[in-house]
């Protein structure tokens, strides 16, 4: 009977000390507009990165969640960041945003001036700091996808491509820097020299193949290869 009863404690201790370092998932937010809520639909690159990570056997180790709504800017996103990411208590947040604030000031007049978008996003940096939080920054990708930098705003997306670049050295975030990425690409693939149809469908938003450019790059800077 002591035997049995010594027997049922040891497995009841071995059971909650192994329990104890279960490991959660590495929980995963993408902050961001419309290119990161089309991301977590079917065919965008945060799907696809779930889809990497299960051929790779590490889907049980991530926690994937989509934060991103149409039409956002930087403002916008320091406005919901409480509410679609803090609450959520990420361990990684990958911010995704800039081409509202530049496409936007052609569009309707509302875009952000340079020196206010870098005031919101330092606040978001730092306040997902502050919460222990991984932080990693992506510059815009395109607004047009011509290779000779006569698309519109091209000007605009390279300064606050630097911008966002200055902010992921200053503040130690890792960065995504898919504003050179993009073009890269388009130097190949795109001897046209279209203003869409190889990583876009409209200049700004993903295609298939730019989904799938995306959630590369994003795996090895999240996973590694």
């Amino acid at each position: 009977m002591k035997l049995i009863f010594r027997s049922a404690l040891i497995a009841t201790i071995f059971f909650f000390a192994t329990s104890m370092f279960v490991q959660k998932p590495t929980r995963i937010v993408f902050f961001g507009d419309s290119i990161t809520e089309a991301g977590a639909k079917a065919g965008g690159f945060i799907t696809k990165i779930g889809e990497i990570l299960q051929a790779k056997g590490l889907a049980a180790k991530y926690d994937l969640t989509g934060a991103g709504i149409g039409g956002n800017k930087v403002y916008d996103l320091y406005l919901r960041m409480e509410t679609d990411v803090l609450d959520k208590n990420p361990d990684v947040v990958v911010i995704w945003i800039g081409v509202n604030d530049v496409w936007h000031k052609q569009l309707a007049g509302t875009g952000t001036d340079a020196d206010k978008f870098e005031k919101f996003y330092t606040a978001i940096i730092q306040k997902l700091q502050e919460k222990k939080a991984r932080v990693i920054l992506c510059t815009p990708a395109t607004i047009g996808e011509k290779i000779d930098f006569t698309n519109q705003q091209d000007g605009d997306l390279n300064k606050y491509s630097q911008i966002i670049r200055n902010l992921a050295k200053n503040n130690h975030c890792g960065l995504i820097d898919f504003r050179d990425i993009f073009h890269n690409y388009d130097l190949k693939n795109n001897p046209e020299n279209k203003d869409r149809g190889v990583l876009t469908v409209d200049g700004v938003h993903l295609n298939e193949t730019g989904n799938q450019l995306v959630a590369d790059k994003m795996i090895e800077v999240l996973v590694g290869n």
